[in-house]
């Protein structure tokens, strides 16, 4: 029991003493998306982080969506196959045409 009680207290010890970070703002405030929450609540909204969240959110379902086509390319039909693909291909290019147009894509504001 004593040995336990001495290997406790040594690694106690050890933990505090190798402790090699100091306390600032930084480390002790939560990390929110890039926001300071200790500053004021009423700051605008970043429209470049907003998106490019979007953007990689849309790529990602695409990949998603796209994954499952290249894996069943060995057990359809071609011809269907290419069908499907370039329909759903020319499905997400008129919504990047539709986005592009109504300015959703202009990094400008």
């Amino acid at each position: 029991m004593l040995i336990l009680i001495i290997v406790v207290i040594m690694m106690i010890l050890a933990s505090i003493l190798s402790k090699k970070t100091f306390m600032d703002r930084e480390k002790n405030s939560p990390f929110e998306c890039g926001f300071d929450p200790k500053s004021s609540t009423r700051l605008p909204f970043s429209i470049q982080f907003f998106l490019i969240a979007v953007i990689f959110l849309i790529f990602d379902v695409e990949i998603t969506l796209l994954i499952p086509l290249i894996l069943i390319i060995k057990y359809s039909n071609l011809m269907n196959y290419l069908i499907i693909t370039f329909f759903f291909l020319f499905i997400l290019l008129i919504g990047l045409y539709h986005e592009w147009n109504q300015g959703a894509l202009n990094w400008a504001y």
